[in-house]
């Protein structure tokens, strides 16, 4: 489906709101509903139970939105966290000059990729990937051009060079989407923490800030939890939490929003040793992402040009979403700067003691981070389709569903009374959804005919209905339908709990993941 249509279901299912829509809205800020809410939790217990539960050297903490000013300065954050902004001067829009130069590189591979698809469909089986996008001119005139643009962005972002972006936009005749104006300001820096102020105090002393990533409140309570854990190097600390970013442009509903949620690891690791420790990282998360049903056809890891200040070593886990391959998860190897710099600032030494080599060190750190958000709008991507199937009359009607790994569904399973106006079926019904409530998420519904009570469990991605009829009453049996494949069939009462247990139990989730 296309991009619209998912955002339109999102709302018309109970999975994101805009926020004070009465008010008119308030931008690149979202609600999650009734079902929205559901899913994301199941989504962050899945990676919370994955990298926590599933791994004895991996423990969380909860830290506080709110940090003293000096963290943020050690992060460089306050120097450094800012994003190059550009306003068009015809229709006064607003963007980041970064982001219109890689929408140009994402207009010439999407221009190779439809060459592409347009082989494969011509030679079939035959065709060799590698062989036609190293040899085809017009294949190789747009990748060659997108990699020589890539390489010459990285360069001015790594050394801050704000007159050559500005030429490189000017260069590639960039012009406003709104307008279609190539007029253009200088580039300049914005910075993207949001910033407030201490109780009544006024001026720079009472300067708080937002935090803008949730990691440094790991970094900052790395000796408690030290301490409190009985952790030895290699250990991690997790974490999940809000974060805010003053985005000059958010954009794409719920990819790049002002609020959000990070879903972070900071690994732990010996200074020599980080590279192992990287590899296995991108090797763990990408399983994680795949056990969850993302295909690998839309999953792919993109290497940094532009490492940050922190990094020697960084990549992201692009998932394929309808605007195109964009990060999801990025994986860094973070040295040993965090620590180091919090122990310079504060005066206290962020050093770990290590047994076995008799020696004090800082360690280096590998970080896993997770955008909860995109998480969440890669997920429902992926699982909102539309197909046909036969109705009750045999008949090929199309249906919407939500093919959620059962797992994480919002809903796990529907209790449906076959009619409405029949107390002896409603009340039966309600005391099965009464008893199954205890065990699993489930949904009592009597409103509608059965076939449109069936089709909106599908469209919120119930993996099972389970209908009361008349026969009910005399056998204690029930009909469960299975939202996949459509299979109905009869079983008593008193196996409802395990038959949905089975299948929608988070335990066969991370089995899936493997050791």
């Amino acid at each position: 489906m296309d991009f619209k249509q998912i955002v339109s279901h999102a709302k018309e299912y109970g999975f994101i709101f805009q926020s004070s829509e009465i008010y008119d809205t308030l931008a690149a800020v979202y609600d999650y509903g009734p079902n929205g809410v559901e899913l994301k939790n199941n989504i962050k217990e899945y990676w919370w139970r994955s990298m926590v539960q599933r791994h004895a050297n991996i423990v969380g903490i909860d830290s506080a939105i709110f940090m003293h000013p000096k963290t943020w300065k050690a992060s460089g954050h306050v120097d450094a966290f800012n994003d190059p902004l550009i306003d068009n001067k015809d229709s006064k829009k607003r963007y980041r000059a970064d982001v219109l130069i890689e929408d140009y590189m994402d207009k010439l591979e999407a221009k190779a990729e439809k060459e592409i698809k347009k082989a494969a469909k011509r030679f079939g089986e035959a065709f060799d990937r590698d062989q036609f996008v190293t040899t085809h001119p017009r294949v190789v005139r747009y990748l060659d051009e997108k990699n020589k643009i890539a390489k010459r962005l990285a360069q001015a972002m790594k050394i801050s060079d704000l007159a050559d972006m500005k030429q490189l936009i000017e260069e590639l005749q960039i012009a406003c989407p709104e307008s279609g104006s190539r007029e253009w300001t200088d580039v300049r820096q914005f910075n993207l923490m949001f910033s407030t102020q201490l109780g009544n105090i006024a001026g720079e002393e009472g300067k708080l800030y937002l935090r803008p990533e949730t990691a440094q409140g790991i970094f900052v309570n790395f000796l408690n939890v030290l301490k409190t854990s009985r952790q030895k190097v290699p250990f991690g600390i997790a974490q999940i939490g809000k974060a805010f970013r003053n985005e000059i442009v958010a954009r794409q509903f719920i990819f790049r929003m002002r609020e959000f949620e990070q879903m972070e690891m900071q690994y732990f690791v010996r200074p020599g040793e980080e590279m192992e420790w990287y590899k296995f990282w991108k090797e763990e998360r990408i399983k994680w992402h795949k056990a969850i049903g993302s295909p690998q056809e839309k999953l792919r890891f993109h290497d940094h040009d532009n490492l940050a200040h922190y990094a020697n070593a960084a990549v992201d886990i692009q998932f394929d979403f309808p605007f195109g391959f964009k990060e999801l998860e990025g994986i860094h190897s973070r040295t040993d700067f965090d620590l180091s710099s919090h122990q310079d600032l504060s005066g206290k030494k962020m050093q770990y003691f290590d047994p076995e080599l008799e020696k004090n060190y800082v360690p280096y750190v590998i970080e896993t981070s997770i955008g909860c958000d995109r998480m969440f709008l890669a997920t429902i991507s992926h699982a909102l389709q539309e197909e046909k199937v036969p109705d009750a009359k045999g008949k090929e009607s199309t249906r919407v569903v939500m093919k959620f790994h059962p797992s994480i569904a919002p809903v796990k399973c529907a209790i449906l009374p076959l009619v409405k106006n029949k107390p002896e079926l409603t009340e039966k019904a309600q005391r099965i959804f009464d008893d199954l409530k205890f065990v699993t998420q489930c949904q009592y519904d009597e409103k509608d005919a059965i076939g449109r009570r069936y089709r909106r469990q599908d469209a919120i991605g119930t993996p099972y209905c389970v209908t009361i009829d008349f026969d009910t009453l005399d056998d204690d049996s029930v009909t469960i339908r299975d939202r996949d494949t459509l299979h109905q069939e009869r079983i008593p009462i008193r196996e409802i709990a395990d038959k949905v247990r089975q299948r929608t139990d988070m335990t066969v989730l991370l089995q899936e993941i493997g050791d």
